[in-house]
């Protein structure tokens, strides 16, 4: 669909809301003009965007600034237009909302896509952070851009999904817009696993009639039962989201059969009197299955959603979810912090939107004590997931942590100084160990002690960013030689394991690039930064190794003598995409002890009645071929062939947190970038690690570094090298 100012305009008219139609209009004419000439990948007048994007951001209820300020998200980025005029015209809000959404310079000191991209969504938050409608413009851009991603590249909308996945999701989880939250992962799911979402899409077809029938006679049957008791209510029916239904069938392996919430009643009602008579009548007519209760109205969740929650079944046999929630609660359910915006005049006064958006402050705060930007996307996906649960303090208060959360999560999320002077702690009365992983319902008692301090090792027990960095700022703060005595060590080990060895004054010169990329002053500096936490090897190590590789290719080079290689007569591929100098026809195989990949430098070797064995240049077997007078003249000259479209088998070695899910995850991570798995293993370590051998098929070394990023960005993942490296 191509949006039009008419269409924003009678979308305006229609609402109850009141808007200044001048300065809207006012707005859309100088993006027209500034937007002049650009187009959409999918051939459209591009200025149909922002008008779409303004169109989103009135079906949310949002203000007139911001509608100015969809309008305009782009001039500043795609255009010549600066900011200044922005400001000029339409005032300082309309500005910094427009400033908020416009993307870093590329000529940024970020040295990666990565990191780019990571410093983006830094500076998105700041602004988010002075004002709540950047993040809801976003969302309403990104929703758009899902929409429209069939006129993208196909491994550009993987991207844009994955990324959307990563930050855009859980950003929407956590202000609370249901509608974009849930559409942005279906969109996303679609293009990172189109195969398993045409299935379930094909499922929910063949059962379509069935369903709307028995959605229908529950209904009647509630509406009938209720209205005799309390006054009518708003009663809705819905089927669970293909999203949704994908992490329960697919990632926990269930059948469809085994999904109990798939179907879902919704109950509106006046009060919160009412929601719990309703409860009642629904568990009289209805056997309630158990353990399958939740009532969010007495605790409500972190992005203040608020109802009841009980899975039932019925004569026919088949479960389903009822909703129980007043009106208020459902305006905050659907829209979320734009609810502010959208019902202002009955926003309750409990519902403040400072106090809402405490997790923000908090989580920008806790970011300053690392130099790295990717910890901040980290952070947005684990510590803003929407799987939650609920504790106890002894006095009953409610502590809401991510899923899978500690005792030492629990115990930062109190208060920083509660987390430093801990010494243990009991769960429903009982000790229990530090790593325990925090239930529902749990009450949890934190023993201190008043000379206590945070010990290393929590930082590999705490899941949540907030006590992550609230126990590496107490070490960067406290303990600075201790720090890069630990961060020393901790490199030489690295180094040691993954055979990175140089002479002294090289090796000086060596970490003071790797600290400097690491925006650190001095070696000192990196040294502290890695003891205290703020920088993780495991995710670095990858562009260490890159460099060292790099650096003893070029030494080699220079120092090593002219090595024996046959001369060529004339050159012939090989189907393998070898192309081997001086010899026709000949039998070409990869040698298995450093499996040759397209990008890596290569030499042949002329093996007896075998052919030729093709390996890295870099491979311990050649550098002691070299020096094997038996093998002299054996050696010859080979090349990858160009436009090579083989698919090469490459085995990763994986080390990883041991959790549950994590096979099905890196899986996940490997499928949607469509790299197929020939062979795996898995084993447990005595460490509480797992170790993961995966063989995959790739056509070159470039895709290979990709692949490498993708899985180290999994949750829990400590290290991926490539075998036979």
């Amino acid at each position: 669909m191509i949006y039009t100012i008419d269409m924003l305009i009678e979308k305006i008219i229609s609402g109850e809301r009141t808007y200044d139609l001048e300065r809207i209009t006012s707005a859309y004419e100088l993006a027209k003009v500034a937007h002049d000439q650009q187009t959409r990948d999918s051939g459209e007048p591009y200025i149909s965007h922002p008008v779409a994007v303004a169109y989103i951001l009135v079906e949310l209820g949002m203000d007139t600034d911001t509608i100015c300020a969809a309008l305009l998200h782009d001039v500043v980025e795609d255009t010549d237009m600066p900011l200044k005029t922005v400001q000029d015209k339409f005032g300082e809000d309309v500005a910094l909302l427009v400033n908020g959404v416009t993307k870093l310079d590329l000529l940024t000191s970020a040295s990666t896509i990565e990191e780019y991209k990571a410093e983006n969504v830094r500076k998105m938050l700041l602004a988010m952070s002075q004002d709540i409608r950047v993040i809801i413009i976003k969302l309403a851009d990104r929703l758009h851009n899902m929409r429209t991603m069939d006129a993208k590249p196909e491994q550009k909308r993987r991207d844009k999904a994955h990324e959307t996945m990563e930050v855009y999701v859980p950003l929407a989880h956590r202000l609370g817009i249901r509608a974009i939250k849930e559409e942005l992962e279906d969109r996303s799911f679609y293009y990172l696993d189109p195969v398993a979402y045409a299935e379930i899409e094909r499922a929910l077809a063949i059962r379509k009639d069935a369903r709307e029938s028995f959605i229908e006679s529950i209904k009647s049957k509630i509406a009938e039962r209720i209205c005799d008791i309390q006054p009518p209510p708003q009663i809705d029916g819905r089927v669970k989201s293909l999203y949704g239904i994908y992490k329960k069938v697919y990632i926990a392996g269930r059948s469809f059969d085994e999904i109990f919430d798939i179907y879902a009643v919704r109950i509106i009602v006046s009060t919160v009197i009412e929601c719990y008579n309703v409860l009642g009548i629904i568990h009289d007519m209805f056997r309630p299955i158990p353990n399958r209760f939740k009532d969010y109205i007495s605790t409500p969740k972190t992005n203040m959603y608020q109802s009841l929650h009980t899975t039932v079944i019925g004569r026919e046999g088949i479960p389903f979810e009822v909703q129980i929630r007043t009106w208020d609660m459902h305006y905050t359910a659907e829209y979320g912090i734009a609810a502010h915006w959208k019902y202002k005049a009955g926003i309750s006064g409990k519902d403040k939107l400072e106090e809402r958006l405490a997790w923000l402050r908090q989580m920008i705060e806790s970011q300053q004590e690392t130099d790295n930007p990717e910890e901040l996307v980290h952070a947005i996906k684990s510590d803003l997931a929407p799987e939650e649960v609920f504790a106890f303090t002894p006095k009953g208060d409610v502590i809401s942590l991510p899923a899978e959360s500690t005792i030492i999560d629990f115990a930062y999320a109190i208060h920083t100084e509660v987390g430093h002077k801990m010494t243990g702690a009991k769960v429903d009365g009982r000790i229990a160990p530090l790593d325990y992983q925090i239930k529902t319902g749990d009450i949890v008692e934190i023993l201190t002690s008043k000379g206590h301090t945070p010990v290393r090792s929590w930082l590999n027990i705490a899941k949540t960013n907030e006590a992550k960095s609230k126990i590496r700022s107490w070490f960067k703060r406290e303990r600075r030689e201790e720090n890069i005595k630990e961060g020393k060590e901790e490199l030489e080990r690295e180094f040691k394991r993954n055979n990175i060895s140089l002479p002294a004054d090289e090796l000086e010169s060596f970490i003071a690039d790797i600290a400097k990329r690491q925006h650190c002053e001095t070696v000192d500096d990196f040294y502290a930064a890695v003891g205290y936490g703020g920088i993780i090897l495991s995710r670095i190590i990858s562009r260490i190794k890159d460099d060292y590789s790099k650096l003893m290719a070029a030494k080699r080079q220079e120092n090593e003598p002219q090595l024996p290689i046959i001369t060529p007569a004339r050159s012939t591929k090989d189907i393998s995409g070898i192309v081997v100098e001086g010899i026709d026809n000949c039998l070409v195989k990869f040698a298995q002890c450093c499996n040759p990949l397209p990008g890596d430098d290569v030499i042949g070797f002329i093996t007896r009645g075998h052919g030729v064995s093709v390996h890295k240049r870099d491979c311990a077997n050649v550098r002691a071929g070299l020096n094997n007078p038996d093998s002299t003249g054996r050696w010859i000259r080979v090349h990858w062939a160009d436009n090579v479209q083989t698919h090469y088998r490459c085995t990763l070695d994986i080390v990883a947190r041991d959790r549950t899910g994590l096979l099905a995850d890196i899986s996940m991570a490997l499928t949607s970038i469509r790299v197929p798995i020939h062979e795996l293993n898995a084993r447990e370590l005595k460490n509480g690690n797992a170790n993961l051998v995966i063989t995959i098929g790739i056509p070159s070394v470039e895709q290979l570094k990709s692949i490498i990023q993708k899985i180290s960005k999994v949750d829990g993942v400590l290290q991926v090298e490539r075998s036979g490296k």
